[in-house]
């Protein structure tokens, strides 16, 4: 009897933990080019905080870019092992690296957003 209730406390569980895992993996896209005249300076420092770099424009514009991923390096070596340095297989390593991604919304004078860019660096 207590194996068949461990069993469905064990069922449950691992239910319970996809529907966890599937919730996490739904984010919403923004779809920028619909909030152009709609969206407003103060919104986005709302939504994302103060902007990272920010900068007045002559026409009285406002230019505002946000990091929405820092990049990161890393290296891998698959044969290297710290317990034998004098190991029988080749030494070397790999280097990867991502770019940070960045957002940059270009807002009118009247604070209203006139023009958006992801970028990568």
């Amino acid at each position: 009897m207590t194996c068949i209730r461990h069993s469905g406390l064990l069922h449950l569980s691992a239910v319970a933990c996809l529907a966890v895992l599937l919730t996490g993996c739904a984010t919403q896209r923004v779809d920028w080019s619909n909030r152009v005249d709609n969206y407003t300076l103060d919104q986005a420092i709302m939504d994302f905080g103060p902007p990272d770099k920010s900068a007045k424009l002559s026409d009285g514009a406002t230019v505002a870019e946000w990091l929405t991923r820092r990049g990161y390096s890393y290296i891998y070596s698959p044969f290297a092992s710290g317990f034998y340095p004098y190991s029988i297989y080749p030494y070397y390593h790999e280097t990867f690296t991502a770019p940070s991604s960045f957002l940059r919304l270009t807002f009118s004078p009247e604070g209203k957003l006139k023009a958006w860019r992801k970028f990568s660096r």
